[in-house]
């Protein structure tokens, strides 16, 4: 029995300190995400720098500073200058504050776009960009019809099941779009499209007339239209959506609004600078 209870005691140490070791893991991830930061930060100050400037203002050995650079270079966040031997800000950096600009630049720029169609037509407006596999709603404006409606601002929608959505896969690139079809598909009502070839017919559609359609695809009730939006170079960097109950965007109205809507997606696009 007591040596039942030492191999106990023994058990709980190894828990106890596999824990602590845990916990020292955790703790040296977020100090080495705080280290890399820091390493951009000072490149961004300094314009370049050397692996001995920066473990000195890092205060850490220049192996430490060496490995922390080759982990950002790697992922293009930093770049050397091989003659010199110093670092500087990559490309990488560039992109990703790209990507935070023309999210700023749609939703500054979409406020009156967005506005004018939700008064026009009384209906919802939002503006959708990709995010991974998703699409995030980024601006919306309500109509006077649609007081009632919910906000879809922040959320995350599924491309195979929303206008926007569909729009965004429809440009985006063949990598994404194809790994996506290749999935299994979540239903959200009886009439989204779950098949791979349904799909891609669907996508193919939206290329051709320039706009996308769902009918109670994501919700029940639930009809919407969106038109792309593109940049000054061209590419497809949003869509603008018009949404509203079944009833409101019946057959009847849907030509009518898909109308307006592509023409709120040129509209904003030449704001983008597309077109110039």
């Amino acid at each position: 029995m007591a040596r039942a209870q030492k191999q106990s005691d023994r058990g709980g140490e190894t828990a106890g300190s596999g824990e602590r070791r845990s916990g020292r893991a955790t703790a040296g991830s977020v100090q080495s995400v705080d280290r890399a930061v820091s390493v951009l930060e000072i490149l961004a100050r300094h314009g370049e720098a050397g692996v001995t400037e920066i473990a000195d203002e890092l205060d850490v050995h220049k192996s430490t500073a060496f490995r922390l650079l080759g982990v950002l270079e790697n992922r293009g966040l930093v770049a050397q200058a091989k003659e010199r031997g110093k670092y500087y800000l990559g490309a990488g950096v560039l992109r990703l504050a790209g990507a935070a600009a023309v999210r700023l630049d749609i939703s500054q720029e979409g406020v009156p776009v967005c506005r004018e169609v939700a008064d026009e037509l009384g209906e919802t407006v939002n503006i959708a960009v990709l995010d991974d596999d998703a699409a995030v709603n980024i601006m919306q404006a309500r109509g006077t019809a649609s007081v009632t409606a919910q906000n879809w601002l922040g959320r995350r929608t599924p491309l195979h099941a929303t206008s926007s959505g569909k729009v965004l896969l429809a440009h985006a690139s063949p990598t994404l779009r194809e790994g996506l079809l290749a999935r299994s598909l979540p239903r959200f009502t009886e009439r989204t499209i779950t098949g791979a070839s349904v799909l891609r017919g669907e996508l193919e559609a939206v290329i051709e007339q320039g706009y996308a359609v769902t009918v109670e695809e994501l919700e029940l009730g639930l009809t919407a239209v969106a038109a792309p939006v593109r940049a000054h170079d061209g590419r497809v960097i949003a869509a603008i959506s018009v949404s509203g109950p079944v009833y409101r965007l019946n057959s009847d109205r849907l030509p009518e609004v898909a109308k307006r809507t592509v023409a709120a997606g040129a509209e904003l696009s030449r704001r983008m600078g597309y077109g110039f």
